[in-house]
C-alpha cells in the first residue's frame, strides 16, 4: 500500500485542502478533539531543513523556485499591458514559509469594518482573542526597546501560542534613523502598533524563533506539534481536482462528500463523513470551487463542467495591495542581504556566524515602517482632485433609481476612510537595505536601498477564475493555471489607487531627502533623477509614467470567496461562519473570505482566521455528535 492508499484508506471526520498558513492551524486545532479525525492534501512537499526558508536572512531566495506557484495576472490595462509574476507558496506551510516574516495587525476599523458589513463577531473585538491565542511574543528588554523603539503593550500579545513572534535579533543599517527621520517629517512614532491603531511609524515584530533563530512559520509552529497524533494525517505531493459533492436524499441541497486528488500521476478519491474545509488560499479556493461545479454558471459550464451551485460571486472581489519601489545608492560600507548573495565570501562568513552564534546579518530582517494617512503626504489641490473622483466612482455605482445613500456599503466604507476623524495608513512607507525592484539592474560593488510605497486600501476590484475549456474532451482542472485579473488602476475607483499612489512617490522621496536616513544615502538611481529637477525639489517631479510602468503586487490578495454578511449569497460565498452557501459540509478558511482589505501584511490575521474557524467547525462538530 503506497502513502496515498494508505491515506484514503482513514475514515476521516474531516478534511483540509491546503496545508498553508490558514489550513495546519486548522487541522492541528481540530486534531486536539480525539473524537475527529482529520486529513490534510498540500500540493507541495514538507520542507523541515531547506535553508532558503529557515533562515531569516535568506528571505526572498524562494521565489521563482520549486516551492513557489509561479502564477502570473492577466495583461493589466491599467499598468500598459504589462502581466505580474504572483507568487504564492507551493510547500507545507504555504506562503507563511516564502513571505518576508513581518508580523503586524490592521487597524480596529479595517475589521469593524467586517462587522459593519454583516459579519457578526468578525470585528476587531471578536478577532482579538484569536490574534493573542496564534502567538508567544518575546517581550524585549528596556534597553532593546529604546535602542530600536520596539515598543509594545502587552495586554494585546498572547503568551502562550504556537507562532513565535520577536523584534528581530538585528535590524539593517536603515532602521536606526527610521523614526528620528520621520520625526522630522512630522510623522509620530507608534509605541504601540499591535493594539488597534497602526498609523504612525513604528518598529515590526517577525516571526521568527528566538531560540533558534528560524523562520517560524505554520509547519514547526502548528503542524509539527501534533504531527504524533494518529487523529491527524498528512499527505503532500498531493493535487486535488475538486470536491465530490452529492443531493441529499430528498433534498436539492448538496453535500461535499469527498475529495477527488491526484498523487504520483495517480487519481484517487477520499472520503468525509463531517466536513471538508478549503483553505487553498485566495488564489485557488475560488479555483477549486469552479472546478467543483459552484460559481458562476457561464464560467463552470465554459470550463467543460456541470454547473450545480449558481454563486456569481465565486472569485469575485479581488482586492490586492500594490507597491512601486524606488531604488537609492547607499554608502558602500553598509552590509546588504544583496551583497551576500553576490560575494560568496561575505556570504560564509555570514553562514558561519549564523550556525554559531545564531547572529550576524543572516538574521537581520526587522522592519520599520510608517502607515500614513492621504491627507499627511499631499495637498489640498491633489485632496480636491481625489474627491471628484470618489464623486465619479459613486455616480456609476448608482442604477437608475439609485440615490447616494444606495452605494455598496463596501464602497461608503472606503470612501469615508478619506475623511474619517480616526486616520488610517492608506500607505505603508518602508525602506529596506537591498535593491528588491525587477525593473533595477544593480552595479557590481554597489550598494542599494529600496524605498517601497504600499497602497492599503484599494479602489481597484478584480477577479479569479478558472480558464475556459481548451477543447470538448478535456475539461479545465487544477493544473491549469487560473485566470487572475487584479484590474490593477481600472475604472474610476483605480483612477483613486492612482492618484493615491502618484502622491506617495513625492513622500517617500522626501523621507529618503531626510536627515538622518540620507546621511548613508548617495543618490537615487531609480527612477533617475531628471535633469531640470534639482535633488531635493522632488515635488515638482512628474510620476504618473513611472507609477504606470512599474508598479508591483505586495503578495496580499484577499476577497475571492468572502463572507457575504447582511447580503448573504448576493453579496459572498461564505457566511460568517465561513459555510459555503447552497452546499452543507463545506467551509472555506482563508484569506479569501475577507470581505474588505486591511492596512496591514496579512499572515498575522491570516493565522486568526483560521484560529477562529477551527473553533466554530469544533463547536458544530460537538453540537452534531453530541
Amino acid at each position: 500500500m503506497n502513502e496515498a492508499e494508505a491515506f484514503v484508506a482513514h475514515n476521516f471526520t474531516h478534511i483540509v485542502i491546503g496545508g498553508g498558513t490558514a489550513g495546519l492551524v486548522v487541522a492541528s486545532r481540530l486534531s486536539e478533539d480525539p473524537s475527529i479525525t482529520v486529513g490534510v492534501l498540500e500540493a507541495g512537499p514538507a520542507a523541515p531543513d531547506e535553508p532558503r526558508i529557515n533562515v531569516p536572512g535568506r528571505l526572498g531566495e524562494t521565489l521563482f523556485t520549486e516551492y513557489d506557484w509561479q502564477f502570473e495576472t492577466t495583461p493589466q490595462p491599467g499598468l500598459g499591458g504589462r502581466t505580474l509574476p504572483w507568487n504564492r507558496g507551493k510547500v507545507l506551510g504555504g506562503s507563511s514559509a516564502m513571505n518576508f516574516m513581518m508580523w503586524c495587525r490592521g487597524n480596529k476599523g479595517d475589521y469593524d469594518a467586517w462587522e459593519k458589513l454583516g459579519t457578526k463577531g468578525w470585528g476587531w473585538d471578536g478577532l482579538l482573542p484569536y490574534f493573542k491565542k496564534s502567538e508567544t511574543f518575546q517581550v524585549p528588554t528596556r534597553e532593546y526597546q529604546e535602542k530600536h523603539q520596539a515598543h509594545c503593550d502587552r495586554d494585546y500579545h498572547g503568551t502562550s501560542g504556537p507562532l513565535h513572534t520577536i523584534y528581530s535579533a538585528e535590524y539593517g543599517a536603515s532602521s536606526q534613523y527610521w523614526h528620528e527621520t520621520l520625526e522630522n517629517l512630522g510623522v509620530e512614532s507608534n509605541r504601540s502598533h499591535m493594539s488597534g491603531s497602526s498609523v504612525g511609524a513604528w518598529t515590526a515584530l517577525t516571526a521568527v524563533d528566538p531560540l533558534t533563530q528560524q523562520r517560524c512559520y505554520s509547519a514547526p509552529a502548528y503542524y509539527l506539534p501534533a504531527s504524533h497524533r494518529e487523529n491527524m494525517v498528512l499527505l503532500t505531493n498531493a493535487t486535488v481536482r475538486n470536491v465530490i459533492l452529492e443531493k441529499g436524499k430528498g433534498s436539492d441541497e448538496y453535500i461535499a462528500r469527498g475529495v477527488r486528488f491526484v498523487h504520483a500521476s495517480n487519481e484517487y478519491t477520499v472520503n468525509v463523513s463531517g466536513e471538508i474545509i478549503l483553505a487553498a488560499g485566495t488564489v485557488q479556493s475560488p479555483q477549486l470551487l469552479e472546478l467543483s461545479g459552484i460559481g458562476n454558471p457561464e464560467i463552470v459550464r465554459a470550463a467543460g463542467i456541470e454547473p450545480l451551485v449558481a454563486n456569481p460571486n465565486v472569485g469575485e472581489n479581488l482586492q490586492e495591495h500594490m507597491q512601486t519601489m524606488m531604488i537609492y545608492e547607499l554608502d558602500p560600507s553598509i552590509l546588504t542581504p544583496e551583497a551576500l548573495r553576490s560575494d560568496p565570501l561575505l556570504a560564509a562568513a555570514a553562514d558561519e556566524q549564523y550556525i554559531t552564534s545564531k547572529s550576524g546579518p543572516r538574521t537581520a530582517v526587522g522592519y520599520s515602517a510608517a502607515y500614513l494617512p492621504f491627507s499627511h503626504y499631499t495637498t489640498a489641490e491633489e485632496i480636491s482632485r481625489l474627491a471628484s473622483h470618489l464623486s465619479s466612482t459613486a455616480h456609476t455605482s448608482k442604477t437608475k433609481s439609485a440615490t447616494q445613500n444606495d452605494l455598496r456599503l463596501r464602497d461608503r466604507i472606503l470612501s469615508s476612510r478619506f475623511s474619517s476623524p480616526f486616520p488610517s495608513g492608506q500607505i505603508e512607507f518602508l525602506f529596506d537595505v537591498s535593491n528588491y525592484s525587477p525593473f533595477f539592474k544593480s552595479e557590481p560593488g554597489k550598494r542599494y536601498g529600496t524605498m517601497m510605497q504600499m497602497l492599503q486600501y484599494p479602489f481597484s476590484v478584480g477577479s479569479i477564475h478558472i480558464p475556459a475549456s481548451s477543447s470538448a474532451e478535456r475539461p479545465t482542472n487544477s493544473d491549469d493555471k487560473p485566470v487572475i485579473n487584479p484590474r490593477y488602476y481600472e475604472g474610476p475607483g483605480g483612477e483613486v489607487d492612482f492618484l493615491t499612489m502618484t502622491a506617495a512617490q513625492k513622500f517617500g522621496h522626501k523621507i529618503c531627502e531626510t536627515q538622518p536616513l540620507k546621511s548613508i544615502i548617495v543618490k537615487r538611481v531609480f527612477p533617475p533623477l531628471p535633469d531640470n529637477v534639482p535633488e531635493g525639489e522632488a515635488e515638482e517631479e512628474k510620476w504618473e509614467n513611472w507609477v504606470r510602468d512599474t508598479t508591483l503586487t505586495d503578495w496580499h490578495p484577499v476577497g475571492t470567496c468572502a463572507m457575504g454578511g447582511d447580503e448573504g449569497i448576493k453579496g459572498g460565498v461564505v457566511d460568517e461562519r465561513l459555510r459555503v452557501y447552497g452546499v452543507r459540509g463545506l467551509r472555506v478558511c482563508d484569506a479569501s473570505v475577507m470581505p474588505l482589505q486591511i492596512a496591514a501584511h496579512l499572515q498575522a490575521t491570516v493565522y486568526a482566521i483560521g484560529e477562529k474557524g477551527a473553533d466554530m467547525i469544533r463547536e458544530d462538530w460537538v453540537g452534531r455528535v453530541g
